[in-house]
C-alpha cells in the first residue's frame, strides 16, 4: 500500500456517512483514505459536508477552538472559515455542491481528474437516491401517480451516473449502497437489481455500447457479509445485503452493500466481523433527558406537565385493551413527570452520564456540550399516544399495534378502519424499545415523530436529531447544518458512519 492515503470519491454522499467512517479508519495509526472530493446535491447536506471536511483538515481530536465556538453559535460560520482560511479552502474544493445527471458531465470529470491528481489505486464509494427503489417509496409513487409515472421516474437510471464515472475514471475498488427494496423493484418488467449487477461488472458496455473501442474493463463483485461462493445465484437471496444490527450498529438497517473490485486485482477480500447487538438505550441513554413541547396551544413547562400528568384521570386508562400491568406502569411513570425538563437546543449542557458503548467512536473532550438535541412540539393526544406506547414497551418488550390501543387513542385517520383489518401501517405509532437495536432510522423522521417515539415515557416525545444521529453512529462533535427538518432528513439518508468504518477495514485489505 502506498505511504500517502488512497484518495476517496464520494458520490451522492448526503451528509458524509460513508466518508466518515472511510476517513477514520487507522492501520497503525495512519489514516489509510482521504476523502478528495464529495458530490451532493441538497445545499444542507452540502454544508453539512463541507463542515466536516473543514474540520478533517486537523489532526485528530485537535480541530480548533473557533470549530466548538461554531457548534456553539459563539461564531458564525464566515467568522470560523475566517479563522482558517486554507483548511476552509481544502474543505470548499473537497465538498462539491453539484447535481450528478444534472452538472456538465465534463465538468465533473474535470473536477475527478484533479482531486485524484494522477492516482490510479484510488476508491469510489457512494449510494445512488434509493426513493424509487425503496419499498415505502415505490408504493407511494404509485398510489400518488400511478405505475406509468413510476416507470418513467428519473431516479431508476441515476445509478448510470456513478456506473459513467467508473467506466471513465476506473477505480480499483468501488463500494456502492442502496435499499433493500431494490431487489425486488422492476421497471418495464425487467428487475432492476439484476441489471445494475450486469452493468457494474461491465460498465464500459453498459455506457458506451458493446461495440466500443475503449478498451477492456470488468469488475468482480463481493459482498462484505457473505463469502463469494454466495454471491450469486437468486438474486433475491440477499447475499449482498448487510444487517447492520450484527456489527455493533445500535438499529436493524439492512442495506445492499455492492464491493465491486478491477479485473487483474487478485485480492480475495475478508468479510465483516460480528459483534454484539447494541441496544437504543445503550445508545442514547446518556443524552440529556427533555420534554417535548405543546403544539396548537400555549407551551411553557408548567402546561406541559400538566397535560400530561392529566393521563391519571383520563377514560381510556380503564379500556379494556389496557391491560392492569400497562396500567400500573403508566400510573408509575406519571410520578416521574416533571417540569424541570427543557426543551433543548442546538446546543446545549452536556449530561454527567457517559455513552454505554464505543465511547472512543462518539465523544469529543473539547466538546463541552451536546448539538442538534431540541424536541418537537406535539398536539396533546399524540403526547397521550406517545405516553402510552412507551408504557406498553416498558411492561411487554414491543411497541403496540393499533390493535393493541384503547379506542380513545386511536388516531382520527380515514384509514385506521383499514389498518385495522389488514394490518397495513398497523404500526404507526412505534417506540423505539430500550432493550433493543432500534428500527431503521429513515427520512421519514422528518416528516413526523410517530415512528420514532422515546422509550421513556416521562419524557413523551419523538427522538432529537442528535438521538437520530447517535442510532445512525455519527460522532457527537458531526454537526447538521440546516433547518431541523433537513437536519433529520440527513440523518436519515445517510450511511452508519462506524458501519462504514467497518467496510474500510475489508476495502483496505483488498489494497493491501
Amino acid at each position: 500500500m502506498s505511504n500517502t492515503p488512497i484518495p476517496v470519491i464520494d458520490l451522492f454522499a448526503g451528509p458524509g456517512g460513508l466518508a466518515e467512517g472511510f476517513s477514520r479508519f487507522r492501520i497503525k495509526s495512519k489514516p489509510v483514505f482521504k476523502i478528495r472530493l464529495s458530490i451532493e446535491t441538497d445545499p444542507h447536506a452540502h454544508q453539512t459536508l463541507e463542515l466536516r471536511a473543514f474540520y478533517r483538515q486537523f489532526p485528530d481530536r485537535k480541530a480548533p477552538t473557533e470549530y466548538y465556538d461554531y457548534l456553539a453559535g459563539r461564531i458564525t460560520r464566515a467568522d470560523l472559515f475566517n479563522a482558517h482560511p486554507s483548511e476552509a479552502k481544502e474543505a470548499r474544493s473537497e465538498a462539491w455542491n453539484a447535481t450528478l445527471g444534472v452538472t456538465d458531465p465534463e465538468e465533473i470529470n474535470a473536477r475527478i481528474v484533479t482531486a485524484l491528481n494522477g492516482r490510479k489505486d484510488w476508491l469510489l464509494i457512494g449510494g445512488p437516491p434509493c426513493q424509487a427503489y425503496s419499498l415505502v417509496g415505490r408504493s407511494k409513487i404509485i398510489g400518488e401517480k400511478g405505475r406509468e409515472k413510476y416507470e418513467a421516474d428519473h431516479r431508476h437510471f441515476l445509478y448510470r451516473e456513478y456506473l459513467r464515472i467508473i467506466a471513465d475514471h476506473r477505480p480499483r475498488v468501488f463500494v456502492m449502497e442502496n435499499v433493500k427494496g431494490l431487489l425486488s423493484a422492476r421497471v418495464n418488467n425487467e428487475g432492476m437489481f439484476s441489471r445494475i449487477l450486469a452493468d457494474l461488472q461491465h460498465p464500459l458496455d453498459a455506457i458506451y455500447g458493446p461495440r466500443h473501442r475503449r478498451g477492456h474493463l470488468s469488475y468482480r463483485l463481493v459482498s462484505a457479509a457473505v463469502p463469494p461462493s454466495n454471491n450469486f445465484g437468486d438474486v433475491n437471496n440477499g447475499g449482498f445485503i448487510v444487517h447492520a444490527e450484527n456489527y455493533g450498529i445500535p438499529q436493524a438497517r439492512h442495506r445492499l452493500i455492492i464491493i465491486g473490485i478491477a479485473d487483474g486485482v487478485s485480492a480475495s477480500p475478508g468479510l465483516l466481523v460480528p459483534k454484539t447487538k447494541v441496544s437504543v438505550a445503550e445508545a442514547i441513554g446518556d443524552l440529556p433527558p427533555l420534554r417535548s413541547g405543546l403544539s396548537k396551544e400555549p407551551d411553557s413547562a408548567g402546561k406541559w406537565c400538566e397535560v400530561v400528568r392529566a393521563i391519571r384521570n383520563a377514560n381510556w386508562l380503564h379500556d379494556s385493551k389496557v391491560d392492569e400491568s400497562v396500567r400500573r406502569e403508566i400510573r408509575q411513570q406519571l410520578q416521574s413527570v416533571t417540569a424541570d425538563l427543557e426543551r433543548g437546543a442546538e446546543w446545549m449542557r452536556p449530561s454527567r452520564r457517559s455513552i454505554r458503548f464505543e465511547k472512543d467512536w462518539f465523544t469529543d473532550d473539547s466538546l463541552e456540550g451536546v448539538c442538534n438535541h431540541a424536541t418537537r412540539s406535539h398536539i396533546r393526544e399524540d403526547l397521550y399516544r406517545y405516553f402510552f406506547v412507551s408504557a406498553f414497551a416498558c411492561v411487554h418488550g414491543r411497541s403496540p399495534l393499533l390493535d393493541d390501543f384503547p379506542t380513545a387513542l386511536l388516531p382520527d385517520h380515514e384509514n385506521v378502519a383499514e389498518a385495522l383489518k389488514e394490518t397495513k401501517f398497523n404500526d404507526r405509532f412505534r417506540v423505539q424499545v430500550a432493550g433493543r437495536p432500534a428500527t431503521t432510522v429513515t427520512s421519514h423522521i422528518s416528516k413526523d415523530g410517530h415512528y420514532f417515539i422515546h422509550y421513556d415515557p416521562a419524557q413523551c416525545r419523538s427522538l432529537t436529531v442528535r438521538e437520530a444521529a447517535r442510532l445512525q453512529t455519527f460522532p457527537d462533535n458531526y454537526f447538521f447544518e440546516g433547518p431541523r427538518t433537513q437536519q433529520y432528513h440527513q440523518v436519515g439518508n445517510a450511511v452508519p458512519p462506524l458501519l462504514a468504518h467497518q467496510i474500510a477495514a475489508v476495502v483496505a485489505d483488498i489494497f493491501q
